[in-house]
Formats: C-alpha cells, structure tokens, sequence
C-alpha cells in the first residue's frame, strides 16, 4: 500500500527492516518516517534520570503521534529501540571506528535491547508494548572485529548495537534470552495480535 492519504496502516520509520518484516508477514501498510530529533526529545528524559526503558516507549509513542498528527484517520505504528550496557544509554555508532569500538565494548558482556512499539489514532495511544531482550556477546578477538566489519560494511551503522543478529551479527553472540522478532526492529506476534483485535487483519 502506497498511497498515504488512502492508508489505514502507517508505519512511521523508514527502518527497512522493520517494513520487511511487516511484508513478510502479509500486512499491507504505507511508509512514513517521523519528522522528530529523537535526541532532541530524548535528552530531558536523560536529564531526569529515566531510564533506556522508559526512553524506548517513549520514543515510540512520539514518533506515531507526530505521524499521526498528519494522518488523522490512520492507525500509525511507532517504534523505537534503546541499547543499555551496564546502565548506560548508547547510540547507534557515528562511523566504522566507533562500530568497531562498540563491538569491543559489548565483548563478553551482557547488554539489553529494549524494544518499544505503540499504535496511535487521531493522536490516541491504542495499545503499547515494550520487550526487553538480553543479549550476551562472546569473547571477541580485535582482529576478527576488524574482519567482520570489513565484510558487513555500513549495514554495522544501521543498528544501535553495531551489529544485525539476523545477519553475520550472529557470529558475535553467544546467547539470547528474549524475541528475535523483537531484536530486528518489532515485537510482530503481539503486533499482529492487536492489528487482529482492530480489525485491521483478518480473523
């Protein structure tokens, strides 16, 4: 579905993981990205001590309202996803060397993957979720870092993580305790389940 004025489901990010994985599952939607600085309203929420939790839902719901403020009559989809190591907020890295340095940060270590999503009409929060998934890396070897960036590229920029687990970033982890749905981008099966419930998908 292309046409944005006609469209009963909006998805507001131009990830295009996350419109594939809504492809794949049969659900008929139109693109269009927030116009939001997501640092911009993340930083007062930073500064009063929330956390990368409570950042992600957020997000989220600014994203779809923002949308939505444009596309009245649509069901909009807002997500977002916040990366915590040891407490702290990270970013998706700025360049090739900060991959490599994230990567190098998450080595043998446990981080969590928190994974936001609401549905909004008229500027009316319907539903929102959040998934939290913990993700430990194993032991990573500088060198095979270098390697593995070399091979993915700029996809590593795509990602706050650094990395795509549906990918060669399987390589990295050693363990997952969470929804693989919810990692790539969207927590689909409750998703699904709430489009249903609308009567946005068929029973």
């Amino acid at each position: 579905m292309n046409d944005r004025t006609e469209a009963t489901l909006i998805l507001a990010s131009g990830s295009r993981y996350r419109a594939e994985m809504l492809r794949n599952a049969g659900i008929e939607f139109a693109v269009e990205p927030a116009r939001l600085d997501e640092r911009a309203v993340e930083q007062p929420l930073v500064d009063s001590g929330a956390d990368a939790a409570d950042i992600a839902v957020v997000l989220a719901q600014a994203k779809a309202d923002e949308v939505s403020g444009r596309f009245s009559s649509a069901v909009v989809i807002g997500s977002d996803q916040t990366l915590e190591l040891a407490g702290e907020l990270l970013h998706k890295p700025a360049d090739m060397e900060a991959a490599r340095r994230r990567l190098l940060a998450l080595s043998g270590r446990t981080h969590q993957l928190h994974t936001a999503i609401c549905l909004m009409r008229a500027g009316e929060v319907l539903w929102s979720h959040l998934e939290t998934s913990h993700i430990r890396f194993r032991e990573l070897e500088p060198g095979f870092v270098g390697r593995h960036l070399a091979r993915v590229g700029d996809k590593a920029l795509t990602s706050v993580g650094g990395y795509q687990v549906e990918g060669e970033g399987a390589q990295l982890i050693e363990s997952i305790e969470g929804d693989f749905f919810s990692i790539i981008g969207l927590p689909l099966l409750p998703l699904i389940g709430q489009l249903r419930a609308l009567g946005l998908l068929d029973r």
